[in-house]
Formats: structure tokens, C-alpha cells, sequence
């Protein structure tokens, strides 16, 4: 959490003298052991960092310093670290970020979410989490998104979804495949749990999201609270070694680009909580992700 943390240290048993230091939890940390190697979140790759969501009760980008251009459905609650958006049938929407590159060879979104599996089969929709969106398309040059439709309401899993989609690299997805659809089990008969990777059971609690593309190794990679959760099998995945983004591209949290424009029941804004949302233009390591995931818990 975004808050005062204060230690105690006696200096002298004798003299009964203590002295108290106070510090922010993103101040680096100082007085906390190291987790990975860092001291604070904000030391992981800050050099790769292109954006960053603090959601700390307004939806300032810090980076550039932009101003959402739309908030809809959208107030402040306690998050996994300080305020977060809470969307009832909501989202936040920008204007194109300055500086933001349009080349990219990799990238890490990672982002705390709270959702839960809150339709039905046949009412299920894609909650949002984050997209750098293209004008007129679902699908965003970069992508971070969970079915809340693919169990039983009850159920507390929920189904990762990962992806870029340009008109230069065409559009490719990577999912956590927590059961298989039937035209899973008919293509990969020959190959048995191709797919098949252990459930993310999260729902309605706060967890820590990660999807990576490396475009060096062409692999997507998703996370849930620091532990890949991706089937290797399945992360190999298109042709493109560097992705040119479509612009303009701008960020959304909450719904993709064009979900004022289209008729798809699927397509509506989220409802449920989201807070800290980092994008990196590099694939984070195993390593770094867990780093952040620690990190991050515990306010820093």
C-alpha cells in the first residue's frame, strides 16, 4: 500500500532512546531487505518502462502525465497497492500517449485485477484489463484481457487471455487454456494436453497479472501472483519478430477500442477492480515478474 511505514530502533537499552524514520512504501525501500535483487517495484527495468497506471484515485498516466479523456462507470476504492479504478460497466479511455514507441521487439502488461467470474455461458463478456487499442478494432496492438464467461458463475477460476493484433503482423492470441473446447481436442488428438495448463483460481480476489511477448524467441507467456501459468506447448506462437503498432494507438482500461461501435453482446465494459498497470517494451524475465508480484504486495 501507497502508505506511511514507520520502525522503530532502539539504539540504547540502557538509555531507553528510540527513534522512529518514516518512509513511502515507493520510496525504494530502504529499510526492507531486497526481493530479486530490488529494493522497490519502481527499480525493475525503469528504463524499459513506457507506462504506468498508478490508479491511485484518478487515471493520470505517470509517465507522460496524460489525463484520461473519458472515465465512464468508474469510481476510487481500496486497491492491492493505494486507490483502484472500481468499473461497474466501465472503462477509462486516452488520448494517444507522447513518446509512446510504435516499434516494439517485446513487451510486459502487468496489472492487479479483481474480478469476478460474473456471467453467465451464455451472457459471458471479455473483461478488459488493459489494450493499447486501434481505432474501430476489438482486437489492440497490444492486449490483456479474462473471460468472466467461461465457467459456472460460482466458479472462483477464470481464463487469462493475452494478444497483439496489427495489420502489418495480422492477429495473435495466446490463452491460458484452463479446460479444452471441443475444437481443442479434435486439432491436438494426436499431441494429448497440448493446451492444458493449471487453473487460475482468483476470482474475486486481487491478483497479479502478467502477459510477455518476446519477440526475439516468439513466445507469449502469461502469469497469475508471479508463477507462469502458460503451457509451454502453446506459447510459441506467429511469425513476427518485432510488431509495427497501427496508429493511433491509445490506451483503454476497462473495454476495448470499439465497444461503442459494435453489436457483440461480448463486447461491453468491465465490471470489477483493476490497479497498478505497468507496460514494459521488453518481455520481463520469470524472475522479474515474480519480483514485481512481491514487490508490489507489499506496497513497494
Amino acid at each position: 500500500m501507497k502508505t506511511i511505514k514507520i520502525f522503530a530502533y532502539a539504539l540504547a537499552i540502557t538509555s531507553g532512546v528510540v527513534l522512529t524514520s518514516c518512509g513511502s512504501d515507493d520510496s525504494g525501500g530502504n529499510d526492507l531487505p531486497p526481493i530479486g535483487g530490488y529494493d522497490s517495484s519502481a527499480d525493475i527495468a525503469p528504463g524499459d518502462l513506457v507506462a504506468y497506471f498508478p490508479l491511485n484515485g484518478n487515471g493520470k498516466e505517470s509517465i507522460s502525465g496524460t489525463e484520461p479523456s473519458t472515465t465512464s462507470g468508474t469510481t476510487w476504492v481500496d486497491g492491492a497497492k493505494g486507490q483502484a479504478a472500481n468499473f461497474v460497466n466501465g472503462y477509462i479511455k486516452y488520448p494517444a500517449l507522447a513518446n509512446f514507441p510504435t516499434t516494439m521487439t517485446g513487451f510486459t502488461i502487468s496489472a492487479w485485477i479483481k474480478v469476478d467470474n460474473n456471467k453467465t455461458e451464455t451472457s459471458g463478456t471479455a473483461s478488459t484489463i488493459f489494450t493499447m487499442a486501434r481505432a474501430n478494432e476489438w482486437g489492440g496492438n497490444m492486449n490483456l484481457y479474462v473471460e468472466t464467461g467461461a465457467y459456472p458463475v460460482a466458479s472462483d477460476s477464470l481464463k487469462y487471455k493475452g494478444g497483439y493484433a496489427t495489420t502489418a503482423n495480422g492477429m495473435q492470441v495466446y490463452e491460458n487454456f484452463i479446460k479444452l473446447d471441443p475444437w481443442m481436442v479434435e486439432e491436438n488428438i494426436a499431441t494429448p494436453g497440448k493446451h492444458v495448463a493449471g487453473p487460475n483460481v482468483v476470482a474475486g480476489t486481487w491478483a497479479h497479472a502478467v502477459f510477455t511477448w518476446n519477440g526475439e524467441t516468439k513466445t507469449f507467456t502469461l502469469y497469475s501472483n508471479g508463477t507462469k501459468i502458460s503451457s509451454p506447448a502453446f506459447e510459441v506462437r506467429g511469425d513476427a519478430t518485432s510488431l509495427t503498432f497501427d496508429t493511433p494507438t491509445f490506451p483503454m482500461i476497462g473495454a476495448f477500442g470499439n465497444f461503442e461501435n459494435t453489436t457483440d453482446t461480448w463486447n461491453k465494459p468491465m465490471t470489477g477492480q483493476v490497479d497498478e498497470i505497468r507496460v514494459y517494451k521488453k518481455a520481463l524475465t520469470p524472475g522479474d515478474v515474480n519480483a514485481l508480484y512481491l514487490l508490489e504486495k507489499e506496497g513497494r
